[in-house]
């Protein structure tokens, strides 16, 4: 009897964490066990795992210089605005330090690091010094690789004093992101083609070529 008694005192005690969090229970996986729903309250506490991961070079800045035979030689120029892109998360600007943990996982995801705090790619001026050494129709650019995706989180609710289950925080709609590589700046040529794919073709597909 008493051991019924314990096991039903765990079970209410469950359901009840659910309804005072407004919790859903779902299948989650454990830190070390995808397919072990347990977890231990003492050491665990949230647990987010990327759902997906887009990578998209996206050209944040752009200029077009047509240079003319005999107007070779050094030229500052400012570049114009065409997109940006800003770290977020659920469409919020506001990243806390509860998401660091988030965008680590999305930089091993994609293999390069990404923005983990507030951040914009966004700046006053974007200027650049190039020497053009010969006559062309060229593309002054700045930009990043863009990356978008979906997660989702789970807590650990306690189920007794050392034994508990992953509890998914929203069970019905995975959360969104959206983050970003360092910046990069550099020139393109109708000259030379460039790797499908890449940062650098983008900004070339802006020009007339």
């Amino acid at each position: 009897m008493a051991s019924r008694n314990r096991r039903a005192a765990l079970t209410s005690g469950l359901a009840a964490l659910i309804a005072v969090t407004g919790l859903g229970l779902g299948a989650a996986p454990a830190h070390a066990d995808p397919a072990n729903p347990a977890c231990n309250p003492n050491q665990d506490y949230l647990w987010q795992d990327i759902v997906s991961a887009r990578v998209e070079p996206t050209v944040t800045d752009f200029l077009a210089v047509a240079i003319a035979p005999g107007t070779t030689g050094r030229y500052t120029k400012t570049l114009s605005e065409v997109d940006s892109v800003s770290t977020t998360v659920n469409n919020s600007l506001e990243v806390t330090a509860d998401f660091k943990a988030l965008f680590v996982k999305v930089s091993a995801k994609v293999g390069f690091s990404v923005s983990s705090t507030r951040a914009s790619t966004r700046t006053t001026t974007v200027t650049d010094t190039v020497n053009f050494n010969s006559p062309g129709y060229y593309g002054l650019y700045r930009g990043t690789r863009k990356v978008t995706g979906e997660w989702i989180q789970f807590v650990c609710a306690r189920s007794g004093p050392t034994t508990g289950y992953w509890i998914r925080t929203d069970p019905g709609a995975n959360g969104t992101f959206i983050t970003f590589d360092v910046p990069e700046q550099g020139t393109v040529s109708c000259a030379w083609p460039e790797p499908a794919g890449t940062l650098r073709a983008a900004a070339r597909s802006r020009l007339v070529c």
